[in-house]
């Protein structure tokens, strides 16, 4: 009886020190979460940025979407954003006892939280290295983003560039990435005026949940379609490579992050 109370003693100081541990994780943000998992993500697949296909598109990295089949791969993709001057703060998923949560990504003057995920391309994990508006045109960070050959108005800063490799995690929480949003974020997070998605961001995230690819259960974490040159346009594998749809066009800088 006594070795059995000494074991249960353990197993109970084992058990309140991984809750214990789990409560240093960011649970904030609990009541802006969109969608609801039951199971973790997979870690973000390592791929190539196609190039820029015009001047004003801003990249928006590629993410894991929660479906009926589960989770699918969003590839990253160029779009058009509301409005001169507005930036796009990424989604992310954040771990709540017993659930998944997803925050949708948003536009805004400024870059929120984001989960501290390390997307890549700029987005690390705070802030944004992409590049900047300057008197209603967008200027390019061309160290980070692959910049296409007809655009001009870009620089060079090498400083911000964060160099990818490795396993990502696509989470906020145990196991995954533990960041909690700056001052200035969390404002951000309740006061900000956020606007959602574009109707070609949303027509994007729901064309791939049909296709069977782009699921984790199918391509074990290596979708099908890894990025793309804009919403419908061209696809892209993990190296870069063309795989259809429309036409890519050229470009020069950038890389895997």
């Amino acid at each position: 009886m006594k070795k059995l109370l000494i074991l249960f003693s353990i197993c109970t100081l084992a058990v309140t020190a991984a809750f214990s541990q789990d409560d240093t994780y960011y649970t904030g943000d609990q009541s802006t979460v969109e969608t609801q998992a039951p199971e973790a993500p997979p870690a973000l697949p390592q791929y190539v940025q196609p190039p820029c296909p015009g001047d004003g598109y801003l990249w928006t990295p590629g993410y894991w979407a929660w479906g009926t089949g589960g989770y699918y791969w969003v590839p990253g993709v160029w779009v058009l954003p509301p409005s001169p001057g507005l930036l796009w703060t990424p989604g992310y998923w954040g771990f709540y006892g017993g659930y998944y949560g997803w925050h949708h990504g948003y536009w805004g003057a400024t870059i929120g939280f984001y989960g501290g995920v390390n997307y890549g391309f700029g987005y690390y994990g705070h802030g944004f290295a992409g590049g900047r508006w300057e008197g209603g045109h967008f200027m390019y960070n061309s160290a980070v983003w692959h910049v296409g050959g007809g655009i001009h108005n870009v620089y060079v800063d090498r400083t911000v560039v964060h160099e990818g490799g490795g396993v990502r995690a696509s989470f906020n929480g145990p196991h995954g990435v533990n960041a909690r949003p700056a001052a200035g974020e969390e404002r951000l997070m309740s006061h900000a005026n956020h606007i959602e998605k574009t109707p070609a961001q949303v027509s994007h995230q729901q064309s791939m949940a049909t296709e069977r690819g782009q699921f984790a259960h199918t391509n074990n974490g290596r979708p099908a379609v890894h990025s793309m040159s804009t919403p419908g346009g061209q696809r892209f594998n993990a190296g870069g490579h063309a795989i259809g749809g429309g036409h890519a066009g050229g470009g020069h800088g950038g890389g895997r992050r």
